[in-house]
């Protein structure tokens, strides 16, 4: 790999020579050439001197600065070269921040940058070494192609890397942009879409595979053998405005937890209106119709069967309250002279309630048997 430029990287006092490798390739991305449709034959773009409207080879082209009224002022390399800025061999380290401060908006062109000389070596380990140590990113300026830009210099792995940055003020502003008016997202959405995001899991391989060239080039080998292009058949996501975001977000859920071969697990997610629900929130109409009525029509048997037995232990209870006196009275009797009246009262409280367990071991014990 060919360098694109050579420069120094200042730390302080210390000076680390280095070379700049572009750490990206352009090429591997999926590129079209422009053909005139009439016979196929390619348009190409031919450098043009707008003066003698003749075609200009590569080695007569030259640089050259347009002012503010249209003039054109030749430059020459070694015009470039005679700049007084420091920044044309240097990239002066100007502070240390942390890497989230780094707006992504400013991200621009990468480049590794590797040591020039064997005496480099040792500066360039500290400097990565003390970076990653601290979690910080280093930011500078740095001339290149004919340009000053910003940098900023992070470790990755045992390479330090160097990120061009636009400047502020070519970040456009959000004038706009934003919905117009106030949104307002209730509590429980935004815990469905908290859940949906969990969902997600980590990436995958096949998540940071290029598909779209794969499917590209199997479009191209087909045309070119006279077949129809063979693609495996994918999933079809659905598409369209999104009429209840509840019922959005829960799909989106169980989707995920299928795709995953987990199991579907609603329990305890509010719906819409706040309120607990078995799906979590709002439905379409028609599909709670078809998962809630058979829920409903078991719990209306259930409550019809309960019914009886409740009539049946509320006059257990009842019939029994009078033998339950007598008995708490005999049992008062027969106890010794230390026993106060209270006591009897609390008896006959404790032997209510004894009745009540009975009762209810009853109904339990029949509902039991009717299971069975």
């Amino acid at each position: 790999m060919r360098p694109t430029a050579k420069f120094s990287l200042s730390f302080g006092l210390v000076t680390i020579p280095v070379a700049a490798y572009n750490a990206t390739d352009p090429t591997a991305a999926v590129s079209f050439v422009r053909i005139h449709t009439a016979d196929g034959g390619r348009v190409r773009n031919q450098p043009v001197c707008s003066l003698e409207g003749t075609e200009v080879s590569p080695d007569e082209i030259g640089r050259g600065y347009r002012t503010d009224d249209d003039a054109v002022v030749p430059l020459t390399d070694d015009d470039l070269d005679a700049l007084p800025l420091p920044t044309a061999k240097t990239l002066t380290i100007l502070a240390f921040v942390a890497g989230g401060d780094i707006d992504p908006l400013q991200m621009g062109k990468g480049y590794y940058l590797g040591v020039d000389g064997p005496a480099a070596a040792k500066p360039y380990a500290l400097l990565r070494d003390t970076m990653e140590r601290h979690q910080r990113v280093g930011l500078g300026k740095i001339a290149l192609h004919g340009r000053e830009s910003l940098a900023m210099i992070r470790p990755v792995a045992d390479v330090l890397v160097m990120q061009v940055l636009l400047w502020p003020h070519q970040i456009r502003p959000m004038a706009g942009v934003l919905p117009e008016g106030e949104v307002k997202v209730a509590a429980n959405e935004v815990r469905a879409a908290e859940t949906l995001m969990d969902s997600f899991g980590e990436l995958s391989e096949d998540d940071v595979h290029d598909h779209y060239r794969e499917a590209l080039e199997e479009i191209v080998a087909a045309k070119l053998a006279h077949r129809e292009p063979a693609f495996e058949a994918g999933e079809e996501r659905p598409a369209g405005q999104v009429h209840d975001l509840m019922a959005a977000l829960q799909d989106s859920v169980r989707a995920a937890q299928r795709a995953r071969g987990e199991t579907e697990d609603t329990e305890g997610t509010e719906g819409a209106d706040g309120t607990a629900g078995s799906g979590g929130g709002a439905r379409p109409a028609g599909r709670t119709a078809t998962k809630t009525a058979p829920r409903k029509s078991t719990a209306a048997r259930k409550t019809v069967e309960r019914q009886p037995a409740k009539r049946t232990a509320a006059g257990t209870a009842k019939g029994g309250t009078a033998a339950k006196k007598s008995a708490a009275a005999k049992r008062t009797g027969t106890k010794g002279a230390g026993t106060k009246a209270t006591g009897s009262g609390k008896g006959a409280e404790k032997t209510v309630g004894t009745a009540r367990g009975k009762a209810a071991a009853k109904q339990t014990t029949g509902r039991g048997r009717k299971a069975g």
